[in-house]
């Protein structure tokens, strides 16, 4: 017990010396004055300050202070300088103004008067500039003005980081150049790489087009940007939103991860999917992960699915590509393809590879089909399937068919819907015949060289068969069930979609899902910062910084 009670004492004396060589090590080093023409001391309007004047020059820790006059209060290690005054640090800073005041206990320095700070990269132009040596930071509350090669950027208050050659700005500013405008409330910028990374409510604003962003970063250098949160890019005909956002302003191309969506204005479209690239030189966009573009055809949305969207051209030029397994939804009318050409300059709409068509209740089949429109009235006009033509519906009331077959369909819509069908060359039909109250009469069945079919509201109201004739109408207990169905009748009804949602797989809609909750997962999270990137930080180590011209900024303010 006593031995412990020993190394108390010893202990405590060990720590006392500690402290006071902690202490002794933090102790300001003194202002020490190089250079004056003339110096005096006057107790009566300026107690315990030595006056200086003509040809100033004081040193402290590095940092170098010149001035016309100065007031040194070496008690205080404090300094007061007045006219011409420059503060210079190293190679890094250079502080000009009217009027200066430096701390040398604080290591801080407060000017005032046409203040000026220049950097390597850039000049600082406001009323009053407070700086802090101690953690390398100027800052102001004044209206400030910086200039950094091709930008300019006005702020209300802002914050430098010397170490980092960092502007923060946390009210607004503006970042004006040749090409846009930058506005936002909270904005980083890097003055040596141009870099700028935006948090909250910004926008960047130029002749082509116009952004929104509430987080993202900005390539001043090179015009490349990236937005993470509540972004789009709005041009004269377009908008381009998605969670992320890729923009390359020197080729006018953009490119949108996750929830996807590019609405056309002027022809009434929304592309939609999980990625997109967008090239507005050349008028064409690829979409894919659930796309889906979506049209308004005679006040009518249709849906065109696939697992590639491609559009290409100009207005009145505009050409919609889809590939694989491609399906499409509209009212009264829905089908399947392998892929998908349409061209809104001849209005034709071509369903290529195993193209099938629900029409109403019926099925239509065949190698080859073409929708046609008319760009004057903007609905669809006519049908065209060629070889091997199949139309073919359920009995309302019964479990049989109704089949035309044919080499080659002709059809004309009316108000959108199918109305006036021909089937030429080797037709043939089985079609059930029921009277005004859905009684069966018989079962037509018979070949001729055309068909005429008349529909209301996508029903069969008539029939008409030409030329050559050849069949009846059977009671329904004289025709076998083996003669009710036409050779290579596939009837595909499961298939049918019936809404714009059955255009989608399961493996689709599950895609969708997840980028869904992502996104509200992300929206949930606070809106902090992007972290700053690799190019950012090691920007000098690539490309070193140059010497700001000290001569230039002196003259300045003489």
């Amino acid at each position: 017990m006593k031995k412990s009670l020993f190394y108390i004492p010893i202990f405590i004396l060990f720590l006392s010396i500690q402290n006071f060589y902690a202490q002794t090590s933090k102790t300001p080093k003194k202002i020490i004055v190089e250079n004056s023409d003339w110096s005096d001391y006057d107790q009566i309007n300026v107690p315990d300050a030595l006056l200086l004047s003509g040809n100033v020059k004081v040193n402290h820790d590095g940092v170098v202070l010149t001035c016309n006059k100065a007031y040194f209060f070496q008690k205080e290690n404090y300094l007061k300088a007045f006219g011409n005054v420059q503060l210079v640090q190293g190679d890094t800073l250079f502080l000009n103004s009217k009027y200066a005041e430096y701390n040398g206990n604080l290591k801080k320095a407060f000017a005032t008067g046409d203040a000026v700070m220049s950097s390597p990269d850039a000049t600082l132009q406001t009323d009053t500039i407070n700086f802090d040596r101690n953690v390398q930071q100027v800052f102001y509350n004044t209206k400030g003005t910086i200039i950094n090669k091709d930008n300019t950027l006005v702020s209300k208050s802002g914050r430098y980081f010397v170490t980092e050659k960092k502007f923060q700005f946390l009210t607004a500013v503006t970042i004006t150049n040749l090409k846009y405008v930058i506005k936002s409330n909270h904005l980083d910028y890097y003055s040596n790489s141009g870099h700028s990374y935006l948090l909250g409510p910004s926008t960047i604003t130029s002749k082509a087009n116009y952004i929104y962003t509430e987080k993202g970063f900005y390539d001043t250098k090179k015009n490349l940007a990236h937005f993470v949160r509540n972004s789009y890019i709005k041009y004269d005909d377009r908008r381009i939103e998605g969670d992320s956002l890729y923009y390359n302003r020197n080729t006018e191309f953009a490119s949108a991860t996750r929830n996807v969506k590019i609405t056309d204005s002027i022809n009434r479209g929304i592309v939609k999917g999980h990625y997109a690239e967008v090239f507005k030189l050349k008028d064409s966009m690829f979409v894919t992960k659930r796309a889906v573009a979506i049209n308004l055809v005679e006040n009518d949305s249709v849906y065109i699915h696939g697992k590639k969207l491609m559009i290409t051209g100009k207005e009145g030029e505009r050409i919609i590509r889809a590939f694989n397994n491609v399906r499409f939804f509209k009212v009264d009318m829905s089908g399947k393809c392998d892929s998908i050409h349409s061209d809104s300059k001849t209005a034709l709409t071509k369903l290529i590879g195993n193209p099938i068509l629900w029409n109403g209740e019926n099925q239509i089949t065949g190698d080859v089909m073409h929708l046609i429109g008319d760009n004057n009235t903007k609905k669809l006009d006519s049908l065209k399937v060629l070889n091997n033509t199949f139309m073919v519906s359920r009995d309302t009331l019964g479990t049989g068919f109704n089949q035309v077959k044919g080499l080659n369909l002709y059809g004309k819509f009316k108000e959108g819907k199918l109305h006036d069908v021909d089937v030429i060359k080797n037709t043939e039909v089985i079609y059930y015949m029921r009277n005004d109250a859905n009684e069966l009469i018989g079962i037509n069945k018979n070949v001729s060289s055309k068909i005429n079919l008349l529909l209301e509201n996508n029903a069969v109201e008539t029939i008409t068969f030409f030329n050559k004739v050849d069949g009846d109408i059977y009671p329904e207990a004289d025709l076998p069930e083996n003669a009710r169905k036409l050779k290579n009748l596939k009837w595909r009804g499961d298939e049918r979609i019936k809404s714009k949602d059955d255009i989608f797989t399961a493996e689709d809609n599950e895609l969708n899902d997840k980028m869904l909750q992502q996104q509200k997962d992300d929206n949930v999270k606070e809106n902090v910062p992007m972290k700053v990137r690799k190019e950012t930080l090691n920007y000098d180590k690539k490309k070193p910084a140059t010497k700001a011209n000290t001569n230039t900024v002196s003259k300045t303010k003489k």
